[in-house]
């Protein structure tokens, strides 16, 4: 099993920065692909960024060019750097790691953007 703790969300004004963390524990050896996603209030979950393994990146429209993901490996942590943040940024942001045919997810940061 993967264990994924999220923290840094936050209250920020907009045009402001956050810094996501994720930290992975347990069996952490076969993850593959790690991903943020959000809900915010009324819509339904949807993608935010991934990052594999081999280092390759992807991410939503909304947040190309103002969002990056990354890791630290001597940490077991993924990062998602959001800049230029906007009031529709605001939503409960969650953490998954693809492991074998399983996936986990994190317990979700809430990140608030005010105007």
């Amino acid at each position: 099993q993967v264990q994924l703790v999220e923290s840094g969300g936050g209250l920020v004004q907009a045009g402001g920065s956050l810094r996501l963390s994720c930290a992975a524990s347990g069996s952490i050896s076969n993850i593959k692909v790690m991903d943020w996603y959000r809900r915010a209030p009324g819509n339904q979950r949807e993608f935010v960024a991934l990052l594999t393994n081999g280092g390759s990146t992807d991410y939503a429209d909304s947040g190309k060019g103002r969002f990056t993901i990354s890791r630290d490996n001597t940490k077991n942590t993924v990062y998602l750097q959001m800049n230029s943040l906007k009031p529709e940024d605001t939503a409960v942001y969650y953490c998954s790691a693809q492991s074998g045919s399983l996936r986990y997810w994190g317990q979700g940061t809430q990140v608030t953007v005010s105007s």
